[in-house]
């Protein structure tokens, strides 16, 4: 068997998505996501002038043996547009390779490790009584674990916090970078208002998990998580921008609330250090981002040797490629800890056809061949791309914040 042609698919049903096929000389194809919310079109170039041309010919069940080709061949390693590429090519080979084999992913893993994959929702609103109210919905719809987010006080437009209720939050909402005003003090004064609520409603048993989006410096994620121990959260995310690994070294001495980061990270060396300090307790990254299943195997079995679990990223700027592989990860992967779901629009769901399903809160893994997602290229050609970026974050006096 050799791969015979491989191309990409850029569709908008929605949001942008970019896809990988490749086929090989039987007929049988696999799909990959390769989409890179704000700079799709950067792994587009990549993968159409220096992947696809090296793939022509190769046997496409040597996974293990293209993925080290792709990775050290290019000798300018890791970055998020060459680690999307890789995971890509890697994502459908793994689709080939079932297809070939006759069973689902999860079953070339090593097989089922639970009969289902516990997903927590996002609850947002403008206020906490707003948020509270999509808290009750997400409920009501059978989820066990909800991220909250509220709008500040004083602060007009919050990255994480839908505009309208029961809007879809949409992360890329303009052509350009849109700016957003901060206000740290602000934020550190409301936010334990909004798990006392929560709590106060909703009692102890549901998980509730919250995202900082990469706000605070290392003291501040410090005093918000010892301020928020009592409402026992399941998680605070994205507490500080983790290029400086050893940042959260000075947070986990402050505090016993758990820690997740890693949805930007692109490779196991993004973790290393934060994974064998043991200063955090989920680990983040996306298939489609950190280079695919090949390599989230590595980082996964890193991270099981040292207490810290799984919590992939799972927004709806990954397609339901990325989405329906992390399932069959996550219903395989040993150390899981948790599975983030947004729902796709329908529109989505028609361009992607999966067997995965949704149920009481949690993810429940088809039997297909292969990770169960397909492409409809006719339903896809209808729907062309459209540029979009993600915000920015200034102060008050117009300062560019980090995030």
């Amino acid at each position: 068997m050799k791969i015979q042609r491989a191309y990409t698919i850029v569709t908008a049903p929605g949001r942008n998505f970019v896809t990988l096929k490749i086929v090989t000389d039987e007929g049988i194809y696999g799909i990959g996501d390769a989409t890179l919310n704000g700079r799709e079109q950067a792994v587009v170039a990549y993968l159409e002038e220096h992947v696809i041309p090296a793939l022509i010919g190769r046997d496409p069940q040597r996974i293990e043996d293209i993925w080290h080709y792709l990775y050290r061949g290019a000798y300018w390693r890791r970055g998020p547009v060459t680690m999307s590429a890789i995971a890509a090519v890697d994502m459908a080979l793994w689709d080939i390779k079932g297809k070939v084999a006759g069973m689902p992913l999860y079953q070339l893993l090593g097989g089922k490790s639970r009969e289902r994959v516990m997903v927590y929702g996002h609850a947002t609103g403008k206020d906490i009584e707003a948020c509270l109210d999509e808290v009750a919905r997400h409920v009501e719809e059978g989820y066990r674990a909800v991220r909250v987010q509220a709008g500040v006080p004083g602060i007009a437009s919050i990255y994480g916090v839908a505009k309208k209720p029961g809007e879809r939050y949409e992360p890329a909402d303009a052509e350009l970078p849109a700016e957003h005003v901060w206000n740290t003090a602000k934020y550190l004064n409301y936010a334990p208002k909004l798990f006392a609520a929560v709590r106060e409603r909703f009692g102890d048993d549901l998980h509730v998990l919250h995202d900082v989006h990469h706000r605070l410096t290392p003291i501040e994620a410090a005093r918000l998580g010892k301020e928020v121990e009592p409402y026992h959260l399941f998680w605070l995310e994205d507490c500080v921008p983790a290029e400086n690994q050893e940042s959260f070294r000075l947070i986990r001495q402050h505090t016993t609330t758990p820690l997740a980061v890693g949805e930007v990270f692109n490779s196991l060396y993004d973790a290393k250090a934060l994974i064998e300090n043991q200063w955090i307790d989920y680990i983040r990254a996306t298939l489609t981002h950190a280079g695919g299943i090949t390599h989230m195997r590595r980082l996964a079995d890193l991270a099981g040797l040292y207490h810290v679990r799984t919590g992939f990223h799972g927004p709806t700027d990954l397609s339901p490629a990325c989405l329906g592989a992390a399932i069959h990860f996550d219903t395989w992967v040993p150390n899981f800890g948790i599975q983030e779901y947004m729902p796709h629009e329908a529109v989505t769901d028609e361009v992607f056809p999966h067997d995965y399903r949704f149920e009481d809160g949690h993810f429940l893994v088809g039997e297909t061949p292969g990770h169960g997602v397909d492409i409809d290229e006719a339903a896809a050609a209808k729907y062309p791309y459209r540029r979009a970026s993600l915000p920015v974050n200034r102060l008050e006096d117009g300062t560019l914040w980090h995030w």
